[in-house]
């Protein structure tokens, strides 16, 4: 028998997820930041600005920007000169990113559809690797994790926002049912997809808590890691360097 893997609250063959996270994806992208505004009431805008500010992207530096489909971090680093790939597994979110790069008169960018968990770049290729509400998805984030090292040049920086679990007395059942009783229904209402929106919370909730994350980056070889809770750990910035 194959090993299971969780797709939300299912658990799943593991060669099955890929495909059934990318049919999410795809069936998402062309309303996804819209979606993104609504369930978070326009505030993943202020979280992406913090998760850049902290990565300081440089003149001149490569940062590689995983799981960056539709543009949302790699459009902010672009003003600071530097040379941003963005990767992601689902074309479909690609091409996305590109038509929004178009009409931004933005062609600087590098954009490529890679796996997270084998990715086609050579060892020690960057200055930075970050990775935005991404990694959630991959089918191991260990594997995940080991990449992003391999690919960081040394003295690199490691950047993850994602959705954790808040510590807020209270807030978190509300937030709890909000994101399970409502954050369906508005998906099917502005992206005509209850389903795939179902499966994006229950991710969320699978998710490793903030300190399991962290030692995972500590054991993929990274070091001086910490955390970074936002409304009490609703979203974390995540983040490490390369030795």
């Amino acid at each position: 028998m194959s090993e299971t893997v969780s797709f939300g609250y299912e658990e799943v063959p593991e060669h099955e997820k890929v495909a059934r996270v990318g049919a999410v994806f795809s069936g998402v992208a062309r309303k996804y930041d819209v979606m993104n505004d609504a369930m978070s009431v326009g505030m993943h805008r202020l979280w992406k600005d913090t998760f850049v500010r902290r990565v300081k992207p440089r003149d001149g530096e490569a940062i590689l920007d995983m799981a960056g489909g539709t543009g949302d971090i790699a459009f902010r680093m672009e003003p600071s000169g530097a040379q941003i790939t963005v990767a992601d597994i689902n074309q479909d979110m690609l091409d996305v990113g590109v038509e929004r790069a178009m009409k931004k008169g933005l062609d600087g960018l590098v954009w490529s559809c890679q796996n997270a968990e084998e990715l086609a770049f050579p060892d020690r290729a960057f200055d930075a690797y970050t990775i935005a509400f991404g990694i959630r998805n991959v089918t191991h984030i260990d594997r995940a994790l080991a990449e992003s090292y391999r690919v960081l040049k040394f003295g690199g920086r490691f950047y993850c926002l994602e959705f954790s679990t808040t510590e807020w007395p209270g807030f978190a059942e509300i937030y709890d049912a909000y994101s399970h009783k409502l954050v369906p229904k508005i998906g099917k209402a502005i992206a005509g997809d209850e389903d795939s929106y179902r499966y994006l919370i229950e991710s969320i909730r699978r998710f490793p808590p903030m300190p399991k994350f962290k030692a995972m980056i500590e054991q993929a070889g990274f070091i001086n890691t910490r955390v970074e809770p936002i409304l009490g750990g609703l979203v974390a910035i995540h983040s490490g360097w390369k030795a």
